[in-house]
């Protein structure tokens, strides 16, 4: 046979070696976040390729900011990412847990476990840890919702905006639940964010309705309307331009002018069918004609041009609305109903707020710079989604590394029951759910072990509530955290165990590592260059 290589332009490494290189950069991955963790987690500094700043305790913003080549690494990004679009929190912990489940998995496979038993064996774990979830369930009341909430950003942000911004995001998520079919819903893209640098982040407040940085088109129209008809408009009322390859022949003075009182007043015909739809507001995601600003006003209309498509989208669902084209083709199905409209001027800022029926409300994120407002942005849309998924599915847990000790305190006697190599896997499972409240401890300065093994003996005295016994940071002792309020959603931890679990899995299951060789290529030159 012949003795050239099949892949002679390829990297190839296979079995442990593979496996360790993997389980290498998982752990790298996960060092790079583990000091956010908590409320004594430490922040990043960002920067990116045009020396742009950005500092950061999110987890997800970090990784996702990260220029990251191995695959293994993005594959575990790609869980992380999927907790934040699912669950909002719980971004740092789907790494940590996913990253110690291999480095479990690595020893197991020094002693001679094969990956397809571990892999099994994590499947047991994992579903033993949905079934004893559903008896660590806590009611959730409206009181620990909110502090729920402001659980979802510790570490994030000071002790003070915690509070507040918790408060605000809950109100917001109450602004936009409703009920359909049946079920409960709680969309958070139904809350507007607007910036506004300068002043302090506990200026930073929820306006009901829906707010916008636009002002009507003349300041002759009315600045307030109470109850009346909205048309929205995906286009604009503006002349229509000749196409680029017309040529328009002129033979007499008086034809330009002919054509342009025809336009006009095509533009009248257009404002005397919205009259006749009873339209008192009116939005355009293009321009509207000059020519029409006083026509509009004497109609009683307030008008604003060059909305967002986004925003017409959020009118649209507010009032019951339907977006059209252009205004001849509206019809009264089309046209949507609102509470009240008004245009103010706001700390040297206009300001369009429209309240609807169906509920909508908008957060106005203030800070001293542009960093700042950024981060408490950031902050909002975790609290807001923690606070909408509370609505939707009102289940808590309790936090402080107290679930995770729980489930592994089970599981070790689970594993028991479990004959075969499988039990191993399973007891390794359990010692990576306790990364959780080691890194709570080391972040907070404390000894990870002695830590973990006080709270561990106080779960094990076996009272009722034995299972809610977890790490206070702050005081530094075990402690009941439903009484200290901390406690987070039971998505969080569903979505954890199940994102960072099939992780884990995916990278076992890798035995064999191909890298393509690339050719070194040259740089371009830029024409002036020699």
């Amino acid at each position: 046979m012949s003795d050239v290589p099949i892949l002679k332009e390829t990297t190839r490494s296979t079995g442990r070696e593979a496996l360790r290189n993997n389980i290498t950069a998982a752990m790298a991955l996960a060092g790079a976040v583990r000091s956010t963790l908590g409320p004594r987690g430490m922040d990043k500094l960002l920067i990116d390729d045009e020396g742009r700043t950005m500092v950061t305790n999110d987890g997800v913003t970090v990784l996702e900011s990260a220029q990251v080549e191995h695959p293994v690494a993005k594959m575990l990004i790609n869980a992380s990412t999927t907790q934040d679009r699912i669950a909002r929190d719980g971004t740092t912990s789907a790494v940590l847990f996913s990253a110690e489940l291999l480095q479990n998995a690595w020893e197991l496979v020094l002693q001679g476990v094969h990956p397809s038993a571990i892999g099994r064996g994590y499947r047991m774990a994992e579903s033993a840890c949905r079934e004893r979830l559903n008896t660590l369930v806590i009611e959730a009341t409206p009181e620990r919702q909110r502090r729920a909430t402001e659980t979802s950003l510790a570490g994030k942000i000071h002790s003070a905006m915690q509070t507040h911004l918790a408060e605000v995001a809950h109100e917001a998520a109450k602004a936009v639940v409703e009920e359909r079919n049946g079920d409960v819903v709680a969309d958070p893209t139904r809350v507007k964010v607007l910036t506004n640098v300068g002043g302090q982040m506990a200026d930073s407040h929820l306006v009901t309705g829906l707010s916008l940085p636009k002002k009507r088109v003349t300041s002759s129209m009315p600045r307030r309307l109470s109850a009346g008809r909205i048309a929205l408009i995906d286009g604009g009322l503006e002349r229509k331009g000749l196409m680029s390859d017309v040529k328009l022949n002129v033979t007499s003075s008086g034809m330009l002018e002919a054509f342009r009182a025809k336009e006009r007043t095509l533009l009248l015909e257009q404002i005397d069918h919205l009259k006749s739809l009873g339209v008192t507001l009116l939005a355009c995601k293009e321009g509207i004609d000059d020519d029409l600003h006083r026509v509009l006003a004497e109609a009683g209309i307030q008008a604003f041009r060059r909305v967002a498509r986004a925003d017409l989208d959020l009118l649209a669902r507010g009032c019951g609305a339907r977006l059209n084209l252009n205004v001849k083709a509206l019809t009264r199905d089309d046209i949507g109903v609102f509470i009240e409209s008004r245009n103010e001027r706001v700390n040297g800022k206009d300001r369009w707020t429209v309240d609807t029926e169906e509920g909508g409300a908008t957060f106005i994120a203030c800070g001293s710079t542009s960093d700042t407002v950024g981060e408490v942005e950031r902050c909002f849309a975790d609290a807001l989604g923690v606070a909408c998924q509370l609505l939707e599915e009102p289940s808590l847990l309790a936090g402080g590394g107290a679930t995770q000790i729980a489930l592994a305190r089970h599981l070790r006697r689970h594993a028991e029951t479990i004959p075969g190599r499988e039990q191993l896997a399973v007891e390794a499972y359990a010692d990576a759910l306790e990364v959780i409240p080691r890194t709570l401890a080391e972040n907070a300065g404390l000894d990870p072990l002695d830590t973990l093994l006080r709270v561990v003996s106080q779960q094990a005295q076996g009272t009722d509530h034995a299972h809610f016994i977890g790490l206070d940071v702050l005081e530094k002792q075990p402690a009941n955290m439903l009484d200290l309020g901390v406690v987070e959603p039971l998505r969080i931890t569903q979505q954890v165990l199940a994102g960072a679990t099939e992780a884990a899995l995916s990278v076992l299951r890798i035995d064999d590592v191909l890298w393509a060789k690339q050719d070194p290529t040259e740089p371009e030159l830029e024409p002036n260059e020699d």
